[in-house]
């Protein structure tokens, strides 16, 4: 695989955790522990064609994943501390914890999701598990 290219899909789903890498939450944590899957996406070549796609199949793949409880995206504008703006756009999937989560990309919607993902993804694109602290 070249360097900085995306994932296959059999390892998108590893490196976001689904296969058990994420730590449970602490007994001093809420009871309900939510996770969110966060996708940060480098600079495309055609950054209009791109978000095109992007709202008119990916997304709609997005919020068809069962066990979703919530998707936002949005594009970065501005880099504050003066550094290279390496990101262009990020999404975050919400579910309600790591078996939510890990479920969801074993149907069929979620495989088709992390499969559109490595189509359209930049090289340098990176997939994050987040556990949310409350």
């Amino acid at each position: 695989m070249e360097p900085g290219a995306p994932e296959r899909p059999d390892k998108l789903a590893r490196s976001a955790g689904i296969r058990g890498g994420l730590q449970r939450a602490s007994p001093c944590s809420v009871p309900h522990m939510t996770v969110k899957l966060v996708v940060l996406y480098t600079h495309p070549d055609d950054s209009d064609a791109f978000d095109r796609h992007y709202f008119d199949t990916h997304m709609p793949l997005v919020s068809k994943i069962p066990g979703l409880q919530r998707a936002e995206t949005g594009r970065f504008v501005a880099a504050l501390d003066g550094s290279e703006q390496t990101y262009y756009r990020a999404a975050e999937l919400y579910f309600a914890d790591q078996g939510a989560l890990e479920a969801a990309f074993g149907t069929d919607e979620g495989k088709a999701t992390a499969a559109h993902y490595q189509q359209i993804a930049p090289p340098g694109s990176r997939i994050f598990v987040e556990a949310l602290d409350g």
